[in-house]
C-alpha cells in the first residue's frame, strides 16, 4: 500500500492526473483482496474452508 501510495505522489509530481486516479483505484482493489484473503486464511484456521476453497463440515453424521 505504501508503495502505491509513493507512485500517486509522484505521478502528481509530474502532472499525471489520471495515473493517480487509477492507482487510487489500484489502492482499493489491493485492500479488498487483502481483506478477502485474511477472510479465506481465518476460515481455514477455525475448520470452515479447506485449502482448495471447499467446506470441510461433515454430511451424515449421526
Amino acid at each position: 500500500m505504501d508503495v502505491l501510495a509513493d507512485l500517486k505522489t509522484f505521478a502528481l509530481s509530474i502532472d499525471l492526473p489520471a495515473l493517480a486516479e487509477q492507482l487510487d483505484d489500484t489502492a482499493i482493489v489491493a485492500m479488498a483482496e487483502i481483506a478477502a484473503r485474511e477472510e479465506r486464511i481465518e476460515a481455514q484456521g477455525h475448520g470452515q474452508i479447506s485449502p482448495d476453497g471447499l467446506h470441510s463440515g461433515e454430511f451424515g453424521a449421526s
